[in-house]
Parts: C-alpha cells; structure tokens; sequence
C-alpha cells in the first residue's frame, strides 16, 4: 500500500501597520496527492486572499514564486504582503491517530474461531484485546 504525500499550504501575512507591522503564519489547509495538486489548490487560495491591510487596496499583484506565491497589494499609503508557500508536512504534534485499517478491525483473531453462545451472540466480543482506540 503506497502512502500519499501530506502538503500545508501556508500563508504569511503582514499585520498591524506603522512601526507595529509584522509577518504572522498561519496554516490554510492540508493537500493529500502531488505538488501540482496542492500547488493548484494554494493557487486557487491566492487568488482569493483577502487580507485585513490594506483596508483600502489600490492594487493587487500575485507573483508566482518557486514554491509558491507572492501577493502584494498597494494602500493608499503603505504596501502590504502575504507570502503563500506549499511544503511537505513531515511532522505535526497534534496530528489525529491514523485510522486503523477495516479488514485489521472486522477481522476475527487468528486461530481463534468466533464461539458463539446459545443466543447466537460472540462470547469473546470483538473489542478485547483491541490496542487502539475506536
């Protein structure tokens, strides 16, 4: 069974103004599949970017870059940026538990045939001796 890449697409956009104005990065998604794919999908996030400042944008540039791409928009009196970048996700702390596979879950134990009782019910239930969570 062959995985599938993860890819984040990012983006890092200017906030405050004046002599408060910093970089903030933030997570928009995640793209199982090829780079293209997920190259295509920060494209499609790009062109629909709408960042808080300028509150009164004059112009709007989207340069595409080697990884990703580069939207800047003139204000009536400062230039504003948010850099859209795509990367393989290699690790992720609070990543969900990858889910078990069906037939590992529906199967019954090896060399364990299911006895069932005079009602027709499992005597050994399904979930003992189950190491993951449901």
């Amino acid at each position: 069974m062959s995985t599938r890449t993860t890819w984040a697409l990012v983006v890092e956009t200017t906030q405050g103004i004046g002599q408060r104005k910093h970089m903030a990065a933030e997570v928009l998604a995640h793209v199982e599949g090829s780079r293209e794919e997920a190259l295509a999908e920060l494209e499609r996030r790009a062109r629909g970017h709408v960042p808080e400042h300028p509150s009164s944008p004059r112009r709007r540039r989207l340069v595409r870059t080697g990884d990703g791409f580069l939207l800047v928009v003139d204000g009536a009196w400062q230039t504003f940026a948010s850099r859209f970048t795509v990367g393989e996700l290699l690790a992720d702390s609070d990543a969900p538990p990858a889910p078990e596979p069906v037939a590992a879950r529906s199967a019954p134990p090896p060399d364990e045939p299911d006895e069932l009782d005079e009602d027709g019910i499992p005597v050994r239930p399904a979930w003992l001796g189950r190491t993951g969570r449901p």
